[in-house]
């Protein structure tokens, strides 16, 4: 079984005992479900060295259910919790609005047991029978199970994205198989992802097809044949392989990468000239000619445009910006020094400051940011102020046994319901970063949400605005709040707005952070990392600001340690 499989089922266990009201156990089933979604190696290369304990935030209980699951494909105390409570209560709970307690509540209560049930009584008035529950309740549930179904259907880019690359680079490996790129959403690095598409070149597509669906990520072959296969994975993500002509791969890969409507404004401009633009090539229908086809470049070329890089194909004004030479000069994944936003042991992370130090250098960093999280987030361990003076005296240390690498130390302390914060200014001024963000109470009406952030940003030692919209993509919408008076507030203070790289965030969006920079504002990224391997999702941070057209001068991580130091100072 893959890894993500394993983590599922530990998530399960987490989700079914937080139903049935256990203390800690969740957390600790929760944390190495995360820990193992993000190992770069495979489980049971990990347990054939006998080394499953080794990893961090897995102990003997747990290693020796995970060795269940290698063995068996299965978990006998998931089968017992599942026996215990419908399986539907797991939904349930999946839905924004509806914790364990109340999916248990609406079991008990009116033997709610089901999403669709659950749907039926929102709309019959039934849930206001029950404490706590009101009209407004019901709207909201509804609105919650809208956006559950809609999420069904689509994948956080960050859990898919290297699944893709990694059938990707198996593909490279078929010596039937020439050339070769990921198309579609993906390759746009849209947020979510229904599919993946892929497309390839070959002289011998059959073989090349066959290759492709004996792949051992493959839990059904939908169709195979000589031109298109689709198989679903091991974990229900679709993905097709399209082989295409070698003269017609790049305006293929045009056409399949898209989106829609940007491929329409291109068809325009195309027609506008008498040609025909198509996943074949681009044709002089008059002269009977082909203009362009093998390069994807050579189609924005011979229309006259700058190439459009597939981040911007949104149909967002990119085409009106090509012809008249104002594509910005989008921030490249090489031009990021440091990661200004991790967790470490010291609060909910499972690595030492040391490690993810070392693993961040390892990644070719030049610092990085401990902000663990402050005193009143006690179900994440947040520090004291004791606990943050300790934490700085730690990181000088290291610090001075680092060669050629910087740690900062930073917080990322609460914005409480009035807009203070719940660390002393006292021990904030000898911080190096501080990063301010939102927890709780995110039901606050539009103008109090925006008063509160506004307070915040006003502290004279915030840097940062962490995860600025609160939202949780398929989970949690954004809460109520008026960006261009934060932002307002935020370029005058000088104070930066996160890219909150970790996948169910990506909070600024990339629509947000169009809007950040015509305000002057800069960004700062931040993987959010809980442990080491998720230090990689600094590459969607990245695919995130070139989505919102940002360049290096918007992003403060493109900084020397020296100049980030300058930039800090309020």
């Amino acid at each position: 079984m893959s890894n993500m499989e394993i983590a599922q089922i530990l998530y399960e266990v987490a989700d079914l005992l937080e139903i049935k009201g256990v203390q800690f156990k969740p957390r600790a089933y929760r944390r190495a479900a995360q820990t193992i979604e993000t190992l770069p190696e495979a489980l049971k290369e990990i347990d054939r060295r006998g080394e499953l304990e080794k990893i961090p935030g897995i102990g003997a209980s747990i290693a020796n259910k995970i060795r269940e699951i290698l063995e068996t494909g299965e978990l006998g105390y998931l089968e017992e919790l599942r026996e215990e409570l419908p399986q539907g209560l797991r939904e349930l709970v999946e839905i924004e609005g509806v914790g364990p307690k109340t999916a248990l509540a609406l079991y008990r209560n009116l033997k709610i047991s089901s999403v669709d049930q659950l749907e039926a009584a929102a709309k019959q008035g039934k849930l206001r029978t029950m404490k706590g529950f009101r009209e407004k309740t019901e709207t909201n549930v509804l609105q919650g199970i809208a956006m559950y179904r809609s999420a069904q259907q689509r994948s956080l880019l960050g859990y898919v994205l290297p699944m893709a690359l990694e059938i990707e680079e198996q593909l490279q490996k078929c010596e039937a198989v020439k050339r070769i790129s990921l198309a579609g959403s993906i390759r746009r690095r849209k947020e979510t992802i229904g599919d993946v598409d892929i497309l390839v070149t070959s002289d011998e597509p059959l073989e090349a097809m066959d290759f492709f669906v004996a792949l051992p990520q493959v839990n059904r072959v939908i169709a195979k044949g000589k031109t298109k296969s689709t198989v679903v994975l091991t974990n229900n993500l679709q993905v097709d392989v399209r082989v295409v002509d070698e003269e017609s791969f790049g305006s293929a890969l045009q056409y399949f990468t898209g989106s829609k409507e940007h491929n329409i404004e291109l068809r325009e401009l195309a027609i506008k000239r008498n040609w025909k633009l198509s996943e074949y090539g681009l044709l002089d229908k008059k002269a009977n000619r082909r203009i362009a086809g093998e390069e994807e470049e050579s189609i924005y070329e011979s229309l006259g445009l700058r190439y459009i890089e597939p981040e911007l194909r949104e149909n967002r004004g990119e085409l009106k910006a090509a012809a008249e030479g104002r594509l910005p000069n989008l921030l490249k994944h090489g031009e990021v020094k440091g990661d200004l936003h991790v967790h470490t042991d010291w609060s909910d992370g499972t690595y030492s400051i040391q490690e993810m130090a070392e693993e961040t250098k390892r990644m070719g960093f030049e610092y990085l940011a401990v902000c663990d999280h402050s005193r009143t987030l006690r179900i994440a361990g947040g520090l004291t102020e004791e606990d943050l003076i300790k934490q700085m005296k730690e990181i000088r240390k290291i610090n001075e046994g680092m060669d050629r690498f910087t740690i900062l130390s930073g917080v990322e302390v609460n914005i409480q319901a009035d807009g203070s914060l719940d660390i002393k200014d006292e021990v904030l001024a000898d911080v190096d970063i501080v990063v301010a963000s939102v927890h709780s109470g995110f039901k606050q009406p539009r103008e109090k949400m925006t008063e509160r952030m506004i307070a915040a940003i006003h502290n004279d030692y915030v840097n940062v605005i962490g995860h600025p919209t609160g939202r949780i993509i398929n989970r949690r919408k954004p809460y109520e709040i008026d960006l261009s008076e934060v932002f307002e507030a935020a370029s005058a203070q000088n104070v930066f707005m996160e890219i909150n790289a970790f996948p169910n965030r990506l909070d600024l969006s990339d629509t947000d952070c169009i809007k950040a920079k015509d305000y002057g504002l800069k960004m700062a990224i931040g993987t959010d990392a809980h442990n080491k391997d998720q230090l990689r999702y600094i590459d969607l941070g990245v695919a995130t600001a070139r989505r919102g057209w940002l360049e290096p001068k918007d992003v403060v991580n493109t900084l020397t340690v020296e100049q980030l130091m300058a930039a800090l100072e309020r």
